[in-house]
Parts: C-alpha cells; structure tokens; sequence
C-alpha cells in the first residue's frame, strides 16, 4: 500500500489515524515479532519526560544479546547508515509505543510516529527533538516514522535535526523522498547508529528493525500495520486522500 499524503486532511482527522496505526503496530509486534520476554505497549508522556528505564549501564547487563531467543544481530540494511559519538547536550523531557522487558518492565526501545503538532510550534519540536535524544542518551533504542515533509524547523527532515542534536554531525539528506523511517540503535559508551530510509508520497512502507538491545533487533510490520489501521480509518476520509 502506498504511504498517502496526510497534508490533504486535518490534523485532527490524521490524529485518528495515528491512533489506529500504533495500536495496530504494538498488535502485531506482540502477536508475531517480539521474542519472548518482550511486549509492546501504547504509552503517553508529558512534559517534563521521565521514563521507567535504570540506566544505560545496567541495560546491557540485565538484557545480554547472546541470552534472548528471536531477534536478529546482523545490522540492518538501510540506504543511509552511521555510528558517531554523541555530543555532550541538556536533555528535554505523546502517544507512542513502548518496547518493555518482561523481567523489570523497563523500557528498551519506543517507537514515534510524528504528527502536525510535533512540528507546528517551535516549543513542540524541540520537545520532541529533546526527547528523542534524551531516550537514546540513556540507552532505550528508538524509531521515529515520519509522514510529513520537511518544514522550516527540520529543512532536512526530522532524522537530520535528530542526529544533529544528539552526535553534532550533519546527515544526509534526500530531497526526492521527504518523509522519514528511521531506526535508532543506542551502542553505549555514548555511541549511536542510525539506519534511514528515505520515503516519499505514494513509496510502498518498508519494514524497518527496532533494536531491543545494542545487537539485537526485530521486524517492526509498517507496510502490514498500516494497511490494517487504512482498512479501518473512515471511508469517507480515505476518499480525501485517495482523489486526485
């Protein structure tokens, strides 16, 4: 199914697609894609973000790649990919959902889906720049989906300003394709890797990996989540977008 160009509804009209896209991304990741041990969950945050996590140091001790049955470790293959340093920066603090291992339910990753209000108000976006950062600055892995072009606050889209924040490195850039997929892995030691694709109005979703550990990632089902929550999103709605 082609990703459809959601500048053609109101946000409010988006908002219930939203809605129905994470609830039915942490769906199939708990039917079929999380080893055992794992769930998803939908979670909400408000400013100021505090989230259930120890620490980074106890991350990889509490959850060692070489004891987690399912998940892959070979590193994703995506058209953009780095790993830098992150810079030294203050941390900031929505609907989303949240990756949680069974044994402490500690967060280990979250998934993002960005809406209009991310963007429309300077304070929004760097709420949610500021938190994306702070989440892989204390190792929770992290993807972000992004189904809206750039706009004057992420002229590179919301990857670049991401990854600008957090190692204080510029990223490649895709004019062509304006939206965003892209997968987080916090490494430790304030090492971070991203793996991007570049997506554009009317590409075919693909499924990206959502680490749950430095080495270790899963299948996150867009293309097949998606089309379950269009199926349900309102008919006369799913006209607006399908028009010409």
């Amino acid at each position: 199914m082609p990703m459809h160009d959601w500048t053609r509804v109101d946000p409010n009209d988006y908002h219930t697609f939203h809605l129905f896209w994470l609830g039915t991304l942490a769906s199939a990741l708990n039917q079929s894609h999380l080893p055992d041990g794992y769930y998803a969950m939908a979670d909400h945050t408000t400013p100021p973000y505090v989230p259930d996590v120890v620490t980074l140091t106890t991350k990889d001790q509490a959850y060692p790649d070489d004891q987690s049955e399912g998940g892959v470790a070979v590193a994703p293959k995506t058209r953009l990919s780095a790993t830098e340093h992150g810079r030294k920066q203050k941390l900031a603090g929505r609907r989303r959902i949240a990756i949680k291992h069974i044994r402490d339910r500690q967060i280990v990753a979250v998934i993002e889906i960005v809406s209009p209000s991310n963007k429309a108000k300077k304070a929004e976006f760097h709420d949610l720049v500021g938190k994306s950062v702070q989440l892989l600055r204390q190792g929770i892995h992290l993807m972000l989906i992004d189904p809206f072009p750039p706009t004057r606050r992420d002229p590179n889209g919301i990857h670049a300003a991401v990854w600008r924040e957090l190692t204080g490195k510029k990223a490649e850039h895709d004019e062509t394709k304006p939206l965003t997929l892209a997968s987080y892995a916090a490494r430790g030691e304030d090492v971070y890797s991203s793996f991007v694709e570049p997506l554009a109005v009317g590409d075919t979703l693909k499924d990206m990996l959502v680490f749950i550990t430095p080495g270790r990632h899963v299948p996150a089902p867009l293309e097949e989540s998606y089309r379950t929550a269009w199926d349900g999103f309102p008919a006369p709605l799913r006209k607006l977008l399908e028009s010409r």
